[in-house]
């Protein structure tokens, strides 16, 4: 390196002789140069067109699905697959069969909560200071992507406190673990102990994504993170006094920045936060009855639907692939739904999809939703054929092979491209 720094040193130096008498003699020559006047983009005829989809023959795609879906590594399955710009159904397989759907069960969560609470939506987490000024309480809210930066920005509203104390009782009544969940997840970087505060998702070591060890205790973390920042000694649970001053507040990212976070990396905290925000939006503590209760009102076939969470991790959930078909086809149609297409991974590219479809025509195409459990393996999304075409799909594969399952989904969903 050093050998490298001497050496362009010393051709740097001599090249200043020379760079100075050739710049004298053509800044005299540039100087005669003339120019021709500059091009002026002329205003078009009349509005562009939009392309419109290209008509294809409805038989040899559904053949070819068909085909596909005969493929023995989807175990015992069910599919539908459908068409945007008229909602046709192009194939199906036993699609009102409620199975266990991993995690491809956030669909539903993100779909209730955009239609209860809207893509703007955030969460607000307060600290109140009580009679004695030395001492502050956070009043937890829900916000589970807390971060160094949002305690920072307390910190500083705050000034100096001698305790600090965390009130969680806005989720009292909802259970920290839930019915099919394994206590080992926590270790194992799934999931947390469901408190209504944590730092990105209960993840310890200042981490901030990935499946890596989480907080057995997550609201007392962000707590003790409050108290090394404002110099507090004291630190516990505690309930915020009803009549205390607002000493600092800050707010989630937007519901459509914290939906993306959740589906790209299918984080289990981070649905379960969401589906909790849009059952007290309702007024009850019944987090996955609340989410279908939205898709019910909004004229969603729920029939055979079973949900004890809102992530998919429990092995007790049953959903049929007809109705996350449903919502993806309304996503493509309706404004609504609309910011859950952007939160999908993208085929080969990002998230959950990263390391699939690389030698596939859906790559870069196919955005979808992931699921998988032991003997499970599920997808919902879109893809975009070569004709214009935006086709809708979801398949849910049980009693199979994970990653086989997994591959023949990507081939039957790939080849949409064609068509």
């Amino acid at each position: 390196m050093k050998v490298w720094t001497w050496a362009a040193g010393a051709l740097a130096l001599a090249a200043v002789g020379g760079v100075a008498g050739f710049g004298i003699a053509a800044h005299e020559q540039l100087g005669e140069i003339t120019h021709a006047p500059p091009f002026e983009l002329q205003a078009a005829p009349s509005a562009l067109v939009p392309a419109e989809p290209s008509r294809i023959d409805d038989t040899s795609l559904t053949n070819a699905l068909t085909t596909l879906g005969a493929n023995p590594a989807l175990g015992t399955y069910g599919a539908r697959v459908s068409r945007a710009s008229d909602g046709a159904t192009v194939f199906e397989h036993a699609p009102g069969d409620a199975l266990r759907p991993a995690s491809v069960t956030k669909v539903l969560t993100a779909s209730a909560a955009l239609l209860s609470l809207g893509a703007q939506d955030r969460v607000t987490t307060q600290v109140v200071r009580g009679a004695d000024p030395a001492e502050v309480t956070i009043k937890a809210a829900g916000d589970v992507w807390l971060d160094a930066d949002a305690l920072d920005d307390l910190a500083t509203q705050i000034g100096h406190a001698d305790r600090v104390l965390i009130d969680t009782s806005v989720w009292d009544g909802m259970e920290e673990m839930l019915p099919g969940w394994n206590p080992l997840d926590i270790d194992g970087g799934f999931v947390a102990p469901l408190q209504p505060a944590m730092l990105s998702g209960g993840r310890l070591n200042g981490e901030t994504t990935g499946d890596v060890p989480r907080s057995h205790t997550p609201a007392l973390d962000v707590a003790q993170a409050l108290a090394n920042r404002v110099g507090a000694t004291e630190v516990g649970v505690g309930t915020a006094p009803a009549d205390g001053q607002v000493a600092a507040a800050v707010e989630s990212p937007t519901l459509a920045e914290r939906l993306e976070m959740m589906m790209k990396h299918s984080d289990n905290v981070y649905a379960e936060a969401i589906g909790r925000e849009v059952a007290l939006k309702r007024g009850t503590k019944d987090a996955p009855g609340a989410a279908l209760s939205v898709l019910a009102e909004r004229g969603f076939d729920t029939a055979g639907v079973t949900l004890v969470d809102n992530s998919g991790l429990s092995t007790d959930d049953r959903i049929p692939a007809q109705l996350l078909d449903a919502l993806m086809l309304d996503a493509t149609t309706k404004p609504e739904l609309r910011p859950l297409l952007a939160a999908l991974p993208v085929a080969a590219a990002d998230g959950t999809l990263a390391d699939r479809y690389g030698d596939l025509p859906g790559r870069g195409w196919v955005r979808a939703k992931t699921g998988t459990l032991d003997n499970t393996a599920s997808l919902a999304g879109t893809v975009t054929s070569v004709n214009g075409n935006v086709y809708t799909f979801a398949v849910i594969c049980n009693d199979a092979d994970v990653l086989a399952a997994r591959r023949a989904m990507d081939e039957l969903t790939s080849a949409l491209r064609d068509y």
